[in-house]
């Protein structure tokens, strides 16, 4: 066998099993497939509040419920919502359960999930998602409900909410301070189908330019757990944002090595980071010596996308809502950033 035949053999053989190494990050992309977008909402739609993850009360959701009935939508109280296993919002069979009900049920528009915390990966693999792509509804949260955008995404290309949830809602609108008010506004304006835009201020460490392409991401622990699984984001070409909360410098850097080494990040449109809470060292003198700026442009030195850095998004009262799997322009100059959601 000559050497042209052999490597060619041999990249259909690397191709066919998906193995990484010669492909490199070619093995994370994909073939192009349209992007379901489910329907916006009208007055008098359903929301199903239910809980994959962690535990709340009734009484936890009440705020959010009285404002979602105030937009004009009628509101469905999964069984989830005061079931307690632990932290979880009941039994893996309750949560499985409830969720799958609210994928089936035709008359729900939108699947809010009433918090984050921990639980979905524990029954990611049994929800039944074929019908969302023939019945698409929109699938709302943040933080542990990565992993939901991220498999819907890979698996079903259907564009979800990234966005707060029932427990970020003010208990007191009146108290409520401007930044609570426009960010849950922002999910009732992305389920009424406006296009979202938002301005950020400059940051000397953004590198400027001009992107377009899909728009994925979330938090960025959840997300680098989910690499090499059934839920494995696909970026390829992709604006990625990410965030975290209570992490120490050293496993952020570990983290964004890890997006490095899959390759991930040489394949994007654009980067946009969003709020990262450092956890300091118990022990300062032992403090990892470089900040969230230097550790992210240490990562992306040699590529040559846009990034765009303290966005509005993430473990913060400033968390607006973002539709994951919509295209997106987004703009870095000296003056500051911009991310517009396209048609």
């Amino acid at each position: 066998m000559n050497r042209k035949s052999f490597l060619q053999q041999t990249g259909l053989l690397l191709a066919a099993t998906g193995i990484p190494g010669v492909l490199g990050a070619k093995a994370l992309t994909r073939r192009s497939v349209p992007m379901v977008v489910p329907p916006y909402l009208s007055k008098r739609d359903t929301i199903g509040i239910t809980s994959p993850a962690g535990y709340i009360t009734l009484n936890d959701i009440q705020s959010a419920v009285q404002q979602i009935t105030g937009w004009g939508y009628k509101v469905k109280v999964g069984r989830t919502i005061g079931k307690k296993d632990g932290s979880l919002g009941g039994s893996d069979a309750e949560r499985l359960l409830d969720f799958q009900e609210m994928l089936d049920d035709r008359d729900i528009k939108a699947i809010l999930c009433a918090r984050g915390g921990y639980g979905i990966v524990r029954i990611i693999d049994q929800l039944d998602f074929s019908g969302l792509r023939r019945h698409p509804k929109w699938i709302i949260g943040f933080s542990d409900v990565t992993l939901l955008h991220c498999h819907i995404n890979r698996n079903h290309q259907v564009a979800t909410i990234h966005s707060k949830m029932c427990n970020s809602f003010p208990d007191d609108w009146s108290k409520a301070d401007d930044t609570q008010v426009k960010t849950i506004l922002s999910i009732q304006k992305a389920l009424s189908g406006e296009k979202m835009r938002y301005e950020v201020a400059a940051n000397m460490n953004n590198r400027l330019g001009k992107a377009v392409g899909q728009l994925v991401g979330g938090n960025l622990r959840t997300l680098e757990n989910l690499s090499d699984t059934r839920s494995d984001l696909y970026v390829a070409n992709k604006i990625l944002f990410l965030e975290d909360v209570h992490e120490p410098l050293y496993n952020i850097d570990r983290m964004f090595w890890s997006l490095k080494r899959t390759g991930k990040l040489e394949q994007l449109a654009g980067l946009i980071i969003g709020g990262f809470s450092v956890k300091a060292d118990p022990v300062p003198a032992d403090e990892f010596p470089k900040d969230l700026y230097a550790i992210v442009n240490e990562k992306v030195k040699g590529y040559h996308y846009p990034v765009c850095f303290d966005f509005p998004v993430g473990h913060q009262r400033n968390n607006y809502a973002l539709k994951c799997g919509s295209r997106h322009s987004l703009t870095v100059t000296m003056q500051g950033s911009s991310l517009q959601e396209m048609r």
